[in-house]
C-alpha cells in the first residue's frame, strides 16, 4: 500500500491554494485587481496581501524564525483592515512578490521542522500558548482555501472567470447559454421555495 507523507500532503494543498489565489489576479487592470466587490470591501489584491502577511507571521516568529519583512499594516496604530487592501501607491508586483517571498520563508520552515515542532501564536491568546507545526499548517491551509474561495467569487463578479486553475476549472464545460439557463432555473426554484415558505423562510 502506498503511504503518503502527511506533511507533504498538507504542503501540497497549501501550494495549490496559493497558486489559485495568484491566478485570480492575472490579466486584470489595476482598478479591477483592487476594487471592492462586497459590502465589507473584499478585493483581490487585498486577499493576496493578507495571505502573504499571514504566512510570514505563522511560519516566522511563531516558530522563532524571523522573516525580516516590513509589515507596517500590523504596526501599533495601523488602521483596521490595513492588510486587506492595497493603496494606489502600493504596486501590484510588490505585493505579489511579497506573497512569493512569504512562500519561500514558509516552505523553509515547513521543510525544516517536524510536524510536532512547537511554537507560540501570541494573537491567539490562551489557545496559542503552545501550537504544533501540524496545527499551524492546517490552520494556514484552511485560511488559504477560504480566501481562495473569496477570490474565485470576486473574479467571477469582475469578468465571469471561474474555476480552480487555468488547465482544470473543475466545472462543467457547458458554455455560456447553458449557464444562463442554469442560473435562471436556480432563480425560479429559489423564488418558488420563497413563495411556499414566506419571506422569513422555514
Amino acid at each position: 500500500m502506498n503511504r503518503h507523507d502527511p506533511k507533504a500532503d498538507l504542503h501540497r494543498y497549501l501550494r495549490a491554494a496559493r497558486e489559485a489565489v495568484v491566478w485570480k489576479t492575472e490579466g486584470l487592470s489595476e482598478y479591477d485587481v483592487r476594487r471592492p466587490l462586497t459590502s465589507t470591501g473584499t478585493n483581490l489584491l487585498g486577499l493576496v496581501k493578507h495571505l502573504a502577511s499571514g504566512e510570514l507571521s505563522y511560519f516566522g516568529p511563531v516558530f522563532g524564525r524571523p522573516h525580516g519583512e516590513a509589515l507596517p499594516w500590523y504596526d501599533d496604530g495601523a488602521e483596521p483592515n490595513a492588510d486587506m487592501w492595497a493603496t494606489a501607491d502600493e504596486p501590484r508586483d510588490r505585493i505579489l512578490d511579497l506573497y512569493r517571498r512569504s512562500w519561500a520563508h514558509a516552505d523553509a520552515t515547513i521543510e525544516t521542522l517536524p510536524l510536532d515542532a512547537t511554537g507560540h501564536v501570541p494573537w491567539w491568546g490562551e489557545q496559542g500558548e503552545e501550537v504544533t507545526l501540524q496545527r499551524v499548517l492546517l490552520h494556514v491551509t484552511a485560511e488559504a482555501y477560504r480566501h481562495a474561495g473569496h477570490a474565485d467569487i470576486v473574479r467571477e463578479l469582475i469578468d465571469g472567470s471561474a474555476g480552480m486553475r487555468p488547465a482544470d476549472s473543475n466545472m462543467p464545460d457547458a458554455g455560456e447559454s447553458w449557464y444562463g439557463e442554469y442560473r435562471d432555473r436556480l432563480e425560479k426554484h429559489a423564488r418558488r421555495a420563497h413563495d411556499r415558505t414566506g419571506a422569513a423562510g422555514g
